[in-house]
């Protein structure tokens, strides 16, 4: 590679960077914008993404990102620690977050013909022998948002992991010279890691219980015998890579120990979670409406009440007749511990509380919690939210819109001839078609997005903070890209496309969630009755 390649090729890594971090600003004021809690709870993560933004684009030289930035930092200099945001400064921030997403944006919004690839930070490698589907599955993982490089020698792709670790590793188990040189080679590299890569091995001859052992000692997080599909192995490679950051548990701490609570609260955030405190049992509820908290953490016995008394009173609320409950106390009687826990807790912790102890119990139970309500309110095939849920978060979102006076649009969408999909290639084809289309949805919009399973071959997307001209963009991008995927079906390759209605709310009091989905439905039928594949706005 000569100097002036070189220099371009750091060019394009810098501005990147530099474009990652002013949407990492840009999540954190949607963020500020839609919150139901206090936006100061989101002032030092926004103080601390503006500042990141400014040096980066003033050292790689991105005059109007600085500039973005510096306004941004000037106008959070005025926003007081520790309060709401004021509205003198909704304005200027509104200003200054505009024209940094003008010059955030991708170049298909500023008019160029090309595409965008919408990278992940981090790679994936793929390893196989068979360089025709290390092809075909660079060109297939490139529509979903990743960056995939293909390797032929085991060599230069240890040499690859050691100056770039990658999200995972894609890895035939005869790669190089046959056999098990595959393993021999994720051993090898392995070795130069402190924590593994999630490897997936695939194999067309051996699926002997003696190589799958080896293979998952060194790694291994799947193990396909015989190999499968392009489709099937996008997925996997989807659960193994980590684009989507975990939100931190919110966990609320009810202890009338300020001190006592005070160190919960540090150990929590030193922890990566989202802790609220109060000491005073009768806020309660009012915690309880604001925070919305995913684990709660009682105090066994304060003035006035006991935790006992306060467990019975959440979980006499069904919205929190599931969130984990665990009790504070130095009560080491058992019995009276599983009493307690009889009457509505979870876990036991005594005091003194061990910083790690109780880290670990929040982690164990909080996992289980969000894993429980996933099976409640996501579809099981595709992962998005189901029907109910979608609606329930639409009308959430109708009351955010007309709270802060900010748009909203909500999109309808079903794939063309999805019957004949079915009848032609299978109905595990089909659910394959389904899955494509999901994980689509959700590389290419939004964190603040929400997106659900409407049903059958229907999808619904809920567009907060957004114009029905902005809608009617993004939502074509992604049709026009979608059309291009090439879905495999054993030895055949086709293309599906998908048809999309978008009703933005119009602010009237009164139309809640049914009256925009019957809208947004007609302007579906019309987009399926002009040719299908297209998307056509709802009449107003």
């Amino acid at each position: 590679m000569n100097e002036v390649s070189q220099k371009e090729k750091l060019r394009q890594h810098f501005a990147r960077r530099v474009t990652t971090q002013a949407r990492v600003v840009l999540d954190t004021w949607q963020k500020i914008c839609t919150s139901d809690t206090d936006s100061s709870a989101f002032r030092a993560d926004f103080d601390n993404a503006i500042d990141k933004l400014a040096r980066y684009a003033e050292r790689f030289e991105m005059s109007s990102h600085a500039s973005a930035g510096l306004r941004l930092a000037e106008t959070l200099k005025q926003w007081p620690v520790g309060s709401a945001l004021p509205s003198a400064l909704m304005e200027p921030f509104t200003s200054a977050i505009e024209d940094l997403s003008q010059v955030t944006q991708r170049r298909t919004d500023r008019g160029y013909e090309e595409p965008p690839r919408v990278y992940r930070r981090t790679p994936v490698y793929i390893a196989l022998s068979n360089g025709d589907m290390a092809a075909r599955l660079i060109k297939q993982l490139e529509f979903f948002g990743f960056r995939a490089c293909a390797f032929d020698n085991a060599e230069n792709l240890i040499e690859a992991c050691a100056l770039h670790k990658p999200e995972t590793i894609l890895v035939d188990i005869g790669f190089g010279h046959g056999g098990q040189s595959g393993i021999e080679t994720v051993e090898r590299l392995q070795e130069r890691h402190e924590t593994p890569i999630p490897i997936i091995f695939i194999s067309d001859e051996d699926g002997t219980i003696e190589t799958r052992l080896r293979a998952s000692r060194c790694g291994g997080e799947e193990y396909f015998y015989p190999a499968v599909d392009p489709g099937q192995l996008i997925e996997k490679i989807e659960t193994y890579t980590h684009g989507n950051t975990v939100e931190p548990y919110r966990v609320l701490v009810l202890d009338d120990s300020r001190a006592q609570a005070k160190f919960m609260e540090t150990v929590l955030t030193k922890a990566g979670m989202k802790a609220h405190i109060i000491t005073d049992p009768m806020q309660i509820i009012h915690a309880l409406e604001q925070f919305s908290p995913e684990i709660i953490i009682l105090d066994m016995y304060m003035p006035g009440c006991t935790g006992m008394e306060i467990a019975r009173v959440i979980r006499q609320q069904d919205r929190f007749h599931s969130v984990p409950i665990i009790y504070l106390s130095a009560e080491d009687d058992v019995s009276k511990q599983l009493h307690a826990m009889s009457l509505g807790g979870d876990d036991f912790l005594t005091k003194p509380i061990d910083p790690k102890h109780l880290v670990a119990t929040i982690h164990n139970r909080g996992r289980r919690a969000r894993s429980l309500l996933a099976l409640m309110i996501r579809d099981s095939l595709t992962g998005l939210y189901n029907h109910t849920h979608t609606l329930n978060l639409l009308e959430q979102e109708i009351a955010k819109a007309e709270q802060k006076g900010h748009p909203l649009c909500f999109a309808m969408m079903d794939i063309d001839y999805f019957k004949k999909v079915n009848d032609t290639y299978g109905h595990p084809i089909g659910d394959r078609v389904l899955r494509s289309l999901s994980m689509f949805l959700k590389q290419r919009l939004r964190k603040t997005d929400h997106i659900g399973r409407y049903g059958g071959e229907e999808f619904a997307v809920i567009l907060p903070g957004t114009h029905e001209d902005d809608a009617v963009a993004v939502l074509n991008e992604i049709r026009e890209r979608f059309s291009e995927l090439l879905q495999p079906a054993g030895d055949h390759e086709f293309q599906v496309t998908f048809s999309c209605g978008i009703a933005r709310w119009n602010g009237q009091q009164g139309e809640n969630a049914q009256s925009l989905c019957e809208r947004a439905d007609r302007a579906l039928y019309q987009a399926k009755s002009e040719g299908r594949n297209t998307v056509v706005p709802a009449a107003n």
